[in-house]
């Protein structure tokens, strides 16, 4: 009996010992299965957030810290205390395919508070590795994958004065410019750069050989790609003036010279004919948008007031309006305009015209005046004039002013011409809008971007007004000609602007002006294809010359500075062709273009087949980059029949000043 008793006993005791182990190993288990999911989810997440091209890491303020602004000519000997083989060695940056490509703004913005602290923590580690006699710099960044592919390559950052090889000039060729957009594409590429295990190759081969020819397309001497879209079989689409839509392969043709053979432009200012009546401007207004330009007879009436017109050209399918601005010497940009937005940043022209420009406002007009009214700097005026031969038009022009609270300043119709004249002007703040008793377009969210252009299409609704005091628009800029040289407090490292200008002053004056053999009585049309703060154009403002400045899609986003300064520019990705005529240009301006788009492009030599073909025969382009990269370049250029009228060198780095010829093969 005992033992019958003591037989449940035991076997209760042993299922209870039985259920406490099975609780305690299923615990256990799931504590390691917690552990393991969470390294793992670790390991996940960083190498997700780390393939993420379109994230750009601020960049410190302090980390552009520039000695010299010096140009040096003949031979000089080395101060002591400084080393010329310093050098900084940038990492190639990723390729980016047409899909990723077309996701990225116009381009990346920039951040002061995170980068800051960050920027001052790497720039002391790099600091303490540098000789103690060298002079403050900032930091060098070095990637070992990159020496091992293609050595030591870099620009100097001492300010030392090397003696080259005899009857070679010397000149610094660093700048403020240089240090921040480096600074910028070293860090974003810090994470990557380190999984990557093959290395790319140059970017351009020395050993390829190029055989030209001329495109065979119907728009001829006037072809513009991606905007003149044509089939295999050679029959447009849609003739002209539609969206973007760049052809799948690179366009590597030469567009060809007109029939009747290429004549010199008309000397500037002899092509200033033509005014219109004269037109109230305060000071303030500097920066003007001519929407469906004619004859760029507006512009020119305002250009003797200090006021720069950019003429968009919608180019009309029977008379090419923009190519006959651009030849008389007035800023265009051909941009279609229906469905998305123009290359342009927010609340940046103070004042829009509109002339005859067969805006469709009774169909999509909602879109179009909330895309003018994203580019109009607060305050800014918009003024109309056309005739009055659509009463439908006028009416729901009428109805979409009211909705963005646009107010009418005049309204006037000559007699004679029968042409009639509104001038409307944005508010200045947030208030109107919220008075609005049908809130019809509604306010975008607020953490929409309205700054990104780039392939974005049109919005339905209505941003906000800045209106604290650090954000950009708060303020009307200064007067002209002090707007050029004033920077604002949304401004980021004003010292380094300032000294930027001071350092393209200097290189301006210097060799540009009288030292690479430039005629620049014949210049007029200028690009800078990789504009960053305007520095460039802002020491050619006392020449009779305007300047294009482009901001790359892929750089920094600092074309709101651009304009703020009273200069104008455009975003452009120069993996694609840039939206303007044939022979545009008579100066084409690339400071390290091709060493920051290397592996952007999938062909990089099309790049040199677009400044061939927006260059006008006789025109110059001064290139500023590595000398791995000038030498194939340069064999390119006289492949095309280019002639090289000037090489510099220093150290690495290199000029190289060419002139295109009237050869056609």
């Amino acid at each position: 009996m005992a033992i019958t008793r003591f037989g449940p006993q035991v076997k209760r005791s042993y299922q209870s010992h039985g259920f406490r182990l099975k609780l305690t190993a299923t615990a256990i288990l799931g504590l390691c299965f917690v552990f393991v999911w969470s390294v793992f989810s670790k390991f996940s997440v960083t190498s997700q957030r780390e393939s993420f091209d379109d994230i750009a890491e601020p960049v410190s303020a302090a980390r552009g810290k520039v000695s010299d602004f010096r140009i040096h000519f003949g031979k000089e000997d080395p101060k002591k205390g400084q080393e010329s083989d310093e050098s900084r060695v940038v990492k190639s940056e990723p390729t980016l395919d047409d899909k990723d490509k077309k996701k990225i703004n116009g381009s990346l913005p920039i951040k002061p508070e995170e980068g800051q602290d960050k920027g001052q923590k790497e720039g002391d580690k790099e600091e303490s590795q540098e000789n103690k006699g060298e002079s403050e710099i900032g930091e060098v960044i070095r990637e070992k994958g990159e020496e091992e592919e293609n050595g030591k390559r870099g620009e100097e950052l001492n300010g030392g004065e090397n003696a080259n090889e005899e009857g070679e000039r010397e000149f610094d060729l660093i700048n403020s410019e240089d240090l921040d957009q480096e600074a910028v594409d070293d860090e974003n590429e810090v994470s990557r750069s380190r999984k990557k295990k093959k290395e790319l190759g140059p970017l351009f081969d020395p050993k390829t050989q190029y055989n030209w020819k001329l495109c065979n397309t119907r728009s001829k001497h006037n072809y513009i790609p991606c905007i003149d879209v044509e089939s295999a079989s050679g029959r447009l689409q849609s003739y002209r003036h539609h969206e973007r839509s760049c052809p799948r392969s690179p366009v590597m043709c030469l567009v060809p010279l007109p029939h009747d053979g290429y004549g010199d432009p008309v000397r500037w200012p002899e092509s200033k004919l033509k005014m219109v009546p004269d037109i109230e401007w305060g000071k303030n207004i500097r920066i003007v948008l001519d929407i469906g330009c004619k004859d760029s007879s507006f512009g020119a009436s305002l250009l003797e007031k200090d006021v720069l017109t950019l003429a968009l050209g919608l180019k009309d399918d029977l008379v090419d309006l923009a190519q006959l601005a651009l030849e008389r010497g007035f800023p265009a940009v051909v941009s279609p305009f229906s469905a998305r937005r123009l290359p342009f940043p927010s609340g940046v022209f103070d004042a829009i015209h509109c002339s005859e420009c067969n805006m469709a406002w009774h169909s999509n007009g909602v879109k179009l005046i909330l895309e003018l009214n994203r580019i109009l700097r607060p305050g800014g005026y918009f003024i109309l004039s056309t005739k009055h031969n659509s009463v439908e038009a006028e009416e729901a022009l009428s109805k979409l002013t009211v909705s963005v609270c646009w107010n009418i300043l005049a309204d006037k119709v000559d007699e004679v011409s029968d042409i009639g004249v509104k001038v409307y002007q944005k508010p200045e703040s947030n208030n109107l809008y919220r008075l609005r008793r049908k809130r019809d377009p509604p306010m975008c969210k607020e953490n929409e971007n309205t700054d990104a252009a780039w392939y974005v299409p049109l919005k339905n609704c209505l941003h906000a007004i800045p209106e604290a005091i650090e954000q950009r628009g708060t303020e009307w800029p200064e007067v002209w000609p002090k707007r050029l040289n004033t920077f604002p407090d949304w401004m980021n490292k004003i010292e380094g602007l300032t000294a930027d200008s001071e350092h393209w002053k200097t290189v301006v004056k210097g060799p540009y002006l009288t030292g690479l053999g430039v005629d620049w009585s014949t210049i007029r049309n200028v690009m800078d294809m990789k504009a960053i703060n305007g520095g460039f154009a802002a020491a050619l403002s006392k020449q009779q010359v305007w300047v294009m400045n482009v901001v790359p899609v892929h750089a920094p986003d600092t074309l709101p500075i651009i304009f703020e300064r009273g200069l104008f520019g455009v975003y452009h990705d120069w993996c694609e062709s840039f939206g303007t005529y044939p022979r545009s240009y008579d100066l084409l301006h690339a400071d390290h273009l091709f060493s920051r788009l290397k592996n952007r492009c999938k062909k990089p030599v099309v790049i040199v087949v677009e400044m061939d073909r927006i260059l006008r025969p006789g025109g110059w382009a001064i290139i500023r980059d590595k000398e791995e990269i000038l030498d194939p370049l340069e064999g390119i250029l006289r492949s095309l029949h280019w002639e090289i009228r000037m090489k510099l060198r220093h150290d690495k780095e290199g000029l190289l000043c060419a002139q295109k010829t009237v050869w056609r093969p």
